[in-house]
């Protein structure tokens, strides 16, 4: 086995979280932003750490290597929302570009922490430039798909595929539909989540045929997330070894669905950190190695 920062779906080797204490900070501090932040409702602070400490525990199952943002007064309640912030490369981290402008501030936060744990950088998305981590997956080791959404624009992906090409890597742009509008969170991740080199979950009905075509041509089984599942996040799967699963819990289809296609689920209470401001499990982490 080697290690690679170049999968969604290898075991989980080193990812980096940002717990609910440190991104939520106090009821205060949620009264103030929850609405400004198009959360659904506001989060009760301490029913928040509570589940964050269970979805960290599940993480910890296969001795996975840690990271935690700390603290900054720079960002917002989102910056649980980690991922987004940030993608990994097996040459360094790019640094995204929020198309979020409540956010804005969240990518050179993270760049901060990398450097201080002495990770390489390889780029940055500069702006007019938006690029968001919730809207690239990685499909295999040299295949990148990126949304185009309201999160991340044309001039982002101009740039992200002047960083990753001369590398070999192949960025598949997938032009995703106006759905609710700009303030919706709507990224690739949405619809797609890989959970092994040939299976992923989709929500077919807001997926681009062309698209959909090519996840079957690549040989994907594609687990389908019905529609009373969607806005639960039944979409928002994140692997930390292949066929092995955690999802908010709430989700018994698409649950069911994939444990028939040989999957190992793990469900955690997301009501306060995932639910209610539109983020699932891929959303609250940052892989960084995997084994592959």
């Amino acid at each position: 086995m080697n290690k690679t920062c170049q999968s969604e779906f290898g075991k989980l080797e080193t990812v980096f979280i940002k717990q609910a204490k440190d991104a939520f900070v106090s009821d205060e501090v949620l009264e103030k932003q929850w609405q400004g932040h198009q959360f659904l409702s506001k989060p009760d602070f301490t029913g928040a750490c509570k589940e964050y400490s269970a979805f960290e525990k599940l993480l910890k199952q296969d001795g996975c290597t840690i990271h935690n943002f700390p603290f900054s007064a720079m960002v917002s309640i989102d910056s649980i929302y980690c991922r987004d912030a940030a993608l990994c490369t097996d040459k360094g981290v790019i640094i995204c570009a929020m198309g979020k402008e409540a956010r804005r501030n969240e990518p050179a936060a993270e760049e901060e922490y990398f450097r201080q744990q002495g990770i390489p950088v390889l780029g940055r998305i500069e702006s007019p430039g938006t690029v968001e981590g919730g809207d690239v997956a990685w499909l295999d080791q040299k295949t990148l798909a990126v949304g185009y959404t309201y999160r991340t624009n044309r001039e982002g992906i101009r740039q992200l595929k002047a960083l990753l090409e001369p590398s070999g890597i192949q960025v598949t742009v997938v032009p995703l539909p106006h759905y609710r509008g700009p303030s919706d969170v709507f990224h690739l991740m949405s619809i797609l989540s890989p959970v092994d080199h040939n299976l992923a979950v989709v929500y077919s009905p807001l997926m681009p045929i062309v698209f959909r075509e090519e996840l079957i041509r690549r040989g994907f089984g594609l687990v389908e997330v019905p529609d009373q599942e969607f806005d639960s996040m039944g979409c928002n799967v994140l692997a930390i070894a292949p066929r092995k699963c955690v999802m908010t819990d709430g989700n018994p289809i698409t649950r069911a669905r994939l444990e028939k296609a040989g999957c190992e689920v793990l469900t955690y209470s997301g009501n306060e950190i995932s639910v209610k401001g539109g983020g699932g499990p891929t959303c609250l982490t940052r892989p960084l190695w995997r084994w592959a």
